[in-house]
């Protein structure tokens, strides 16, 4: 099988790409997979660092106001569409393959007009411009929120198949991970992060949190600035009286701060409750594990749809939401010490989490692939 995938600009588009591809790799060894993404996304890096070669392509976003970059878009639209084509007549592609992103949009239009089976995966609960656009002309749409099929008009290529959860994840126990970290199954845990680059807001209240309860209570927290932020936070966290115990790594009791946390489905596992961000993956991660949660979504991405993402589960009484502009740290502390010190009340939202896991998605994922490439 020869698979062409696309998806790029964010970790959120790049990292089920990458594990559909390794799904089929999986399954079929002899399978050539190649990717297609643009020189300044972040898929430059990850994809061949993930050993898949990548190809790229010159398109751009358009901007929500005039612009003269707008300008720029609208001819990148038309000659992207051009160099995608020669693409695929010199790799010959069984099935062409998007997650999402602006570079997906070329590749799946050219596909499509040269008769090549096609789908894209939609990981939000609301679509993105490049999805909504392209499911007029592709073969399926696979979408991991049951509640955003009124959003298309094509329910006919509608799919559902939740969103693509590593096999680390699926595979971590919470007494496991707590022996690996040294935890005792009793002690109380926290986790929290903002994403890899960090969220300034957020950080800047789980630093008030940390300072005036983790510290002072009996619970095991462990926190993430990102890149961004650990400069900054570090400081911060020295003046309370943090230690250096590692590279970008400080410790005061059981708390620890780190600037990335490269070890997320042990902490994941190990914790009781987690403060994050309404990333897609993210909260796909928090129902397979099934985690109580006080979510902040971030208010500055397209179309607001990690509050959309959020919402969906908190209406089911999921997990908890606090919006960026009604964050404070008495909020915070009250969500968090809510989940830690009621265990009734956990397990509740524990089990009603996880009735949004789905833990065979790539499984689901491939058969469509095999379906589309057989017919």
């Amino acid at each position: 099988m020869r698979v062409l995938i696309s998806g790029g600009g964010t970790g959120g588009h790049i990292n089920p790409a990458l594990a559909i591809a390794d799904k089929i790799k999986k399954e079929q060894p002899d399978a050539v997979i190649e990717y297609v993404g643009t020189e300044k996304g972040l898929e430059s890096n990850l994809v061949p660092a993930a050993g898949y070669k990548i190809h790229y392509i010159k398109v751009r976003g358009f901007k929500r106001k005039l612009s003269l970059e707008n300008i720029d878009a609208a001819i990148k639209a038309f000659t992207s569409v051009a160099a995608a084509k020669k693409l695929i007549r010199s790799f010959k592609p069984d099935i062409v393959i998007g997650t999402g992103g602006y570079v997906s949009w070329p590749v799946l239009k050219a596909a499509s007009s040269m008769k090549i089976p096609t789908c894209i995966h939609e990981q939000n609960a609301v679509p993105g411009v490049t999805t909504k656009a392209l499911s007029k002309t592709v073969d399926k749409v696979m979408i991991s929120f049951e509640e955003i099929r009124g959003a298309f008009d094509c329910p006919e290529k509608l799919v559902f198949v939740g969103n693509p959860v590593s096999g680390k994840m699926l595979e971590a126990s919470k007494d496991n991970s707590r022996k690996i970290l040294g935890i005792d199954k009793d002690e109380k845990v926290l986790l929290s992060c903002g994403g890899s680059l960090g969220a300034r807001p957020l950080n800047e209240k789980v630093y008030e949190l940390i300072r005036d309860y983790s510290i002072k209570t009996d619970i095991t927290h462990f926190h993430a600035t990102g890149k961004a932020g650990w400069e900054v936070q570090s400081a911060l966290y020295k003046e309370l009286g943090f230690k250096e115990t590692g590279e970008d790594e400080l410790k005061l009791g059981k708390v620890t701060v780190r600037k990335y946390i490269y070890n997320m489905p042990e902490l994941l596992s190990a914790s009781d409750a987690v403060i994050c961000r309404a990333g897609a993956m993210t909260l796909s991660e928090l129902a397979v594990m099934g985690k109580a949660s006080v979510i902040i979504p971030s208010p500055y991405v397209t179309n607001n749809h990690q509050y959309k993402n959020a919402k969906v589960l908190c209406d089911k009484g999921a997990a908890v939401m606090i919006e960026e502009k009604d964050l404070t740290s008495h909020a915070l502390i009250k969500a968090v010490s809510h989940e830690l010190d009621d265990k009734e009340y956990r397990t509740g939202m524990e089990n009603a989490v996880r009735e949004f896991a789905v833990t065979d998605t790539l499984d689901r994922i491939y058969s469509i692939v095999k379906e589309l490439v057989k017919k």
